[in-house]
């Protein structure tokens, strides 16, 4: 099976002082050069056309938490936070799927600011509907064990994940991200989510971390009779060095966390013995989780080569641009450096594995965020382990058919891989 490549075409336009970078189907980011602080913004498609041929998948309006903000949960600028919810039926009626939204996050004051004008930080913005493909498809033949369930869509217009409680009044800035999880929560408990008997807290990327730092405090919302289990896709971001040696996503995990007051909102089994900062990385928590999680992540995360290891600022000679756009374009000692980051990983998640409750899918693949794509999660060509497409796998161990601990062989044995591929 051939490799599905998706093309991506940057366009560059200076703002201020700040170039922003946007492309279709791939990435979003804020290099801030002149403060040397940095704030990325994923902007994944849903699906891809060419992947898939001629599809129309479901669109679901927007409903906006109108009692958030008398309880303090406001996007950054002060709007009210939202989500899209479709209704299970039949055997569904009383399953709950509730998939957060990724989108980077935001770490200095002059990022924030910029952020707010954005979807990513107000309501102002936010698309009226969304396209629900994926994991919160509602085909049975794009999502065989959980298209009949009620499927949420919680929208991220925080910077942190879900985590922060501050302010800053001077420049008109709510970090509210742990209140707007609360008040999201009570808000589907009062449609009926307190009557789940299943339930999966999912997301991808920045919602995939937010996935990982709510799991256990997700659990305690329900009784012991619910089946309760949290997805991880692409949210196990990692504290490795950069091509030049430095730390780039701790640095700016550091301005996140800091930022946003989210030290106090972070898994206390972590905190308990390590600083704030470190306690941002799942490969801090993933080991001391007590309710099942399963990690989807591919071993060569796109948007951590592109942001966090090769970013400009580690790459000033610009000799990782090639193998940025195009693995195949990698050479030797860059994909030595790669595979490096893939053993770091692997590492990361041992203890992680070792327990039965918990699932793996970790694939060779230049990715980031699987579950959400059609193309990817469940269609003909998607990619497979073990002959096992993704969502299968989630199936397989959501519903205990089956452990699932797939880890792939390394770059480039996987011709299943629907790699990403970056053309200027």
């Amino acid at each position: 099976m051939k490799n599905m490549i998706f093309n991506c075409f940057f366009i560059f336009f200076l703002i201020g002082f700040n170039v922003l970078g946007q492309c279709a189907n791939g990435y979003e980011f804020f290099d801030t050069n002149s403060t040397k602080m940095l704030s990325f913004v994923e902007n994944y498609s849903n699906f891809s056309q060419s992947a898939v041929g001629h599809y129309t998948p479901l669109y679901v309006g927007l409903t906006l938490i109108r009692g958030a903000a008398a309880k303090g949960a406001v996007c950054l600028d002060g709007t009210l936070p939202g989500y899209h919810l479709h209704r299970g039926y039949g055997s569904g009626a009383n399953s709950w799927i509730v998939h957060l939204e990724g989108g980077g996050w935001c770490n200095s004051i002059r990022t924030c600011v910029y952020r707010k004008t954005t979807r990513r930080g107000s309501s102002n913005y936010f698309e009226k509907q969304l396209a629900f493909t994926g994991i919160l498809s509602n085909q049975a033949q794009e999502n065989p064990d959980f298209f009949n369930w009620n499927r949420v869509k919680i929208r991220y217009c925080d910077g942190a994940s879900f985590t922060g409680d501050s302010e800053d009044k001077v420049h008109g800035l709510q970090f509210r991200g742990q209140k707007i999880w609360l008040a999201a929560i009570e808000e589907l408990m009062s449609k009926g989510m307190r009557y789940a008997n299943q339930a999966l807290l999912s997301g991808c990327s920045a919602g995939g971390l937010a996935s990982i730092l709510h799991c256990d405090e997700f659990r305690g919302f329900f009784s012991r009779r619910t089946r309760v289990k949290c997805l991880a896709d692409a949210g196990m971001f990692m504290d490795a060095r950069d091509v030049a040696g430095g730390h780039t996503l701790r640095n700016m995990y550091n301005g996140v966390v800091t930022l946003q007051g989210s030290g106090k909102n972070l898994p206390r089994t972590c905190t308990n013995h390590l600083d704030p900062t470190s306690c941002f990385f799942p490969q801090n928590i993933i080991s001391n989780l007590r309710t099942p999680m399963f990690l989807l992540n591919t071993a060569y995360d796109s948007w951590q080569i592109i942001a966090s290891l090769a970013p400009p600022s580690a790459d000033r000679r610009g000799t990782w641009k090639a193998c940025q756009k195009n693995p195949a374009s990698c050479s030797p000692s860059q994909l030595n450096f790669l595979q490096g980051f893939r053993n770091q990983m692997l590492n990361s998640v041992k203890r992680f594995s070792m327990s039965r409750q918990n699932g793996l899918f970790v694939n060779s693949c230049f990715a980031h965020c699987q579950s959400e794509r059609q193309d990817t999660w469940f269609a003909d060509n998607s990619p497979l382990l073990g002959n096992k497409p993704i969502a299968l796998a989630v199936g397989d161990w959501y519903f205990e058919r089956s452990a699932v601990k797939k880890i792939d062989c390394p770059y480039p044995c996987d011709k299943t891989c629907h790699n990403l591929v970056f053309r200027a």
